[in-house]
């Protein structure tokens, strides 16, 4: 009885979850509630803060085992079934049964800093996995095969020179791959205000570009005000980069409140400002775009308001959202990073909530499956 009570209770909140539909075409989703299953040997993730999907469909997270508390460690139970931090880097298959997982100072001399402090993860179509540190002193991202033994390391750690360095980085949060063309742009960062692109296995510097193209610079910038003009730079954190199948590149610049849109060169084409009285850190984490041949949609992370706005990328318009901030099946806490399956499924990482969860797609609004 208790069973079928919290399967009526989560699939209400899931239903409750759905696109609020704004005009009919929309892309709908419905969550997941028993996405992920548990995770073996005792093992506890802490804050998610990203989520990766491979070629194979196969979903990725990276999470941050020194945000679990000490009885989460173990530290205050000496029980044998109690608690063991899990790796850092998860890999599930769709069903969401654990497969594998690695990382941390203890597995690889080349790990991030001492803080750990996991931020972003990609996986190519290679199946090579980039791990990126963004906060602390790492300034790196790190290349690893899909059973964790490393590749290559861009940047140094402990180590920043600002946003014009062809070396260095500055906090790094994520990083998107170009596979036909071997590159890497990383969106760079926490510290720096730029997009910076490398050749993918040897790590050698292509090109770099700030705000609408510009050459970015590291002057103080007054605190952000959403009746100012708008800033000829990127602010900090510039917190992901993505490329579109049409090859155009959409950055977010989370502080500043909105996404800009590029050519691979750094020809700025057009942007989408949103949510412009959300002050501090800002609103825009990630996008992730539909997986229909046109791409016609995008889908902003929103991790001010807790929300996942559905974005028309044709004219650049909101048309369409879903989620509320809470930690029930549905809601979202949080929403850091997300990526979307060859079905259309989105998987949103929660670095407050400290999970993933799977948002089935649905279909279009007013469509029949």
């Amino acid at each position: 009885m208790l069973q079928k009570m919290f399967l009526f209770f989560a699939l209400g909140l899931s239903a409750a979850a759905q696109v609020q539909q704004q005009e009919a075409g929309l892309p709908t989703f419905q969550v997941d509630p028993f996405w992920p299953k548990p995770l073996p040997n005792n093992w506890y993730a802490g804050a998610v803060s990203s989520v990766a999907v491979d070629s194979r469909d196969h979903i990725w997270i990276v999470h941050r085992p020194r945000t679990l508390e000490p009885r989460e460690r173990g530290l205050e139970l000496k029980s044998s079934r109690c608690c063991v931090p899990a790796p850092p880097v998860l890999e599930f298959d769709p069903n969401g049964t654990l497969l594998q997982g690695w990382g941390g100072p203890s597995n690889d001399s080349k790990w991030l800093g001492e803080k750990g402090s996991e931020h972003g993860i990609y996986v190519d179509d290679q199946d090579n996995v980039w791990i990126s540190e963004a906060n602390g002193n790492g300034h790196v991202i790190l290349k690893f095969t899909r059973t964790g033994n490393f590749l290559l390391q861009l940047g140094e750690l402990g180590k920043t020179g600002g946003s014009n360095d062809q070396k260095l980085l500055g906090a790094p949060a994520n990083v998107t791959v170009d596979t036909k063309a071997n590159e890497v742009y990383v969106a760079d960062g926490y510290r720096n205000r730029r997009v910076i692109v490398f050749d993918a296995t040897t790590g050698a510097y292509k090109r770099h570009w700030g705000a609408y193209g510009n050459r970015p610079d590291d002057a103080a910038q007054a605190p952000y005000d959403p009746a100012a003009p708008p800033r000829q730079q990127f602010s900090t954190p510039v917190h992901c980069v993505r490329i579109a199948r049409d090859g155009l590149v959409y950055v977010c610049d989370r502080s500043n409140n909105r996404v800009q849109v590029f050519r691979k060169d750094g020809t700025f084409v057009s942007e989408l400002v949103f949510e412009k009285q959300t002050r501090e850190l800002g609103p825009l984490c990630d996008i992730a775009f539909s997986r229909d041949a046109d791409q016609r949609f995008f889908y902003i992370a929103d991790c001010a308001n807790d929300t996942v706005h559905i974005v028309s990328r044709k004219d650049l318009k909101i048309v369409g959202a879903f989620g509320q901030k809470g930690r029930h099946a549905g809601q979202i806490y949080g929403p850091h990073f997300l990526s979307a399956d060859s079905k259309g499924n989105l998987y949103i990482a929660e670095v407050f909530g400290r999970r993933v969860q799977k948002f089935e797609y649905k279909g279009f609004s007013g469509s029949r499956r």
